[in-house]
């Protein structure tokens, strides 16, 4: 029994970054071999295990066949004649590909030293097009370590193409495109990961709002900004979704199966651009009823946080001229917010005559911001 550690481990080790996770595979074990030694299965369609005092994942060494389309249809075949070699040849990129012996000694049959020096992400065979997955994958790992000068060869971006044009793309399930897109977001470049999909035609066919050349520059943009002020996930999807129109946004949304917060913001980014674009706020003073129904949309009276988060994205979607229409929205809705029911309580209001009252001096306060100088 031979055990390596393999992967994203040995590749972050010798481009000097620091390892967050340890992977290992594990040569010439059956299951059994590893029970008794006091590992713990945990792998369902494939021998996985954990080790009894690291908890670290141990793979039995093993191939895959292809059996039907998508992500999904493959045949495992693990058994102690499986070969390191074989192991490392079903992943996806040759820096993925390489090990590391007991000895220390580096296992590198697929040349991902050299490509490593290249700074080039190569697929390892072509079994990469069984698996479109590995598309976005390899556009996730493009926008990782484009800040090192990494970029996605010719052959493996051809690779890529043709198994678009084959209709592969078409049969990934969207909540596996969604983790791919939601860790792409917070990678180094998330910009990488969308111009590569692009370039590939893989966009086309999993954001098709996104492919014109006009959207996509504005969603770049928009994306880019948001990466710069450190964004959440919710921030960044809104922003990308940004130049969308609110019907199309929702449904894009729901089709790749985005958690509701961050479709919740997404919404109120495309809700709110045309409002603070349209003439009736950008160029007019609009009255405090249309402005209390945007603050009342945004549940800003329950939800300030989510207020602030989608305000702190308007930043980066809204064009300069725009920009003082927000600023006056955010000072209405810190003076609007500002209201408190104990104040008017006290004066005596309670039941309907209190929400009432609550509103009335939400618009007042609205009116006054809306009627001040600075505006």
């Amino acid at each position: 029994m031979q055990i390596y550690l393999v992967g994203g481990a040995v590749r972050d080790e010798l481009l000097g970054l620091k390892v967050k996770d340890r992977d290992w595979v594990v040569v010439g074990a059956t299951p059994d071999d590893m029970l008794q030694r006091g590992y713990k299965q945990v792998g369902a369609d494939f021998p996985v295990f954990l080790h009894p005092g690291s908890r670290e994942e141990y793979a039995l060494a093993r191939t895959e066949r292809k059996q039907g389309r998508g992500y999904h249809g493959f045949e495992v075949y693990s058994a102690p004649d499986v070969t390191l070699e074989d192991d490392l040849k079903r992943r996806d990129l040759t820096i993925n590909a390489m090990a590391r012996d007991e000895q220390d000694q580096i296992v590198d049959p697929f040349n991902g030293q050299q490509d490593m020096k290249q700074r080039l992400l190569r697929h390892v065979s072509e079994a990469f097009a069984e698996d479109p997955l590995r598309i976005l994958r390899t556009a996730r790992f493009a926008a990782r370590f484009q800040p090192l000068g990494f970029t996605v060869c010719e052959q493996t971006m051809a690779l890529m193409r043709s198994m678009v044009a084959d209709g592969e793309v078409d049969h990934l399930v969207p909540e596996r495109v969604w983790q791919e897109i939601q860790r792409a977001l917070l990678e180094k470049e998330p910009g990488t990961f969308f111009q590569v999909l692009r370039d590939t035609g893989a966009l086309a066919v999993l954001i098709p709002e996104l492919n014109p050349e006009p959207t996509f520059a504005a969603a770049m943009a928009a994306l880019r900004c948001a990466h710069a002020n450190n964004a959440s996930t919710e921030q960044r999807f809104a922003a990308l979704l940004s130049p969308l129109t609110e019907d199309v946004c929702v449904a894009r949304a729901d089709a790749l199966k985005a958690p509701n917060d961050c479709k919740n913001l997404a919404r109120l980014v495309t809700t709110f651009t045309p409002a603070l674009t349209g003439t009736y706020f950008a160029k007019d003073t609009p009255g405090p009823d249309k402005v209390f129904a945007l603050l009342d949309a945004a549940d800003l009276w329950r939800r300030p946080e989510r207020f602030d988060a989608l305000t702190a994205t308007l930043t980066c979607t809204l064009a300069k001229t725009d920009q003082q229409a927000l600023t006056t929205l955010e000072r209405a809705a810190t003076s609007a917010a500002g209201v408190e029911p104990k104040a008017l309580m006290a004066e005596g209001y309670s039941g309907r005559a209190l929400g009432k009252a609550i509103r009335e001096e939400r618009l007042r306060r609205i009116h006054d911001v809306l009627a001040s100088p600075d505006h």
